[in-house]
C-alpha cells in the first residue's frame, strides 16, 4: 500500500482506499442532529456532483437529513455554493463539502 492508502471497512467489507478517492462531509446543527453523527467520508470513484453526494449521504441517514440539508447553505471546500443546480456543482475527491442549515438570530 501506499502513503496515501487507507484500509476500511466498507458496507460489511474491508476494502483499500486511496486518500484522494475520499470527500469529507460535515454537517452542523440541525444537519448533524438529523445525521446523528458530524461527518462522513464518501468514497468515490472521480469528481461527481453535488446532486449525487447528498443523494448518497441522504441514502444513508434517511429522509429527515433529505429534509434538512434540502434548505441548508453548503460550502465546497471554502467557497459558498450559490443556489444554482447542484447536477452542476462538481465535488473532487479530496474536498470537504458542509451543510449549514440556516440559524436563528444573527
Amino acid at each position: 500500500m501506499g502513503d496515501d492508502t487507507q484500509v476500511r471497512a466498507e458496507r460489511g467489507r474491508v476494502v483499500e482506499v486511496s486518500e484522494t478517492q475520499v470527500i469529507r462531509v460535515r454537517y452542523w446543527a440541525a444537519a448533524r442532529a438529523a445525521a446523528g453523527v458530524g461527518e462522513d467520508e464518501v468514497t468515490v470513484p472521480g469528481p461527481v456532483s453535488l446532486a449525487d453526494l447528498r443523494a448518497e449521504v441522504v441514502d444513508r441517514h434517511g429522509s429527515r437529513l433529505g429534509d434538512v440539508v434540502a434548505v441548508c447553505s453548503v460550502l465546497v471546500g471554502d467557497r459558498p455554493v450559490s443556489s444554482g443546480d447542484p447536477a452542476q456543482v462538481v465535488v473532487r475527491p479530496g474536498e470537504t463539502v458542509e451543510f449549514l442549515p440556516p440559524f436563528a438570530g444573527g
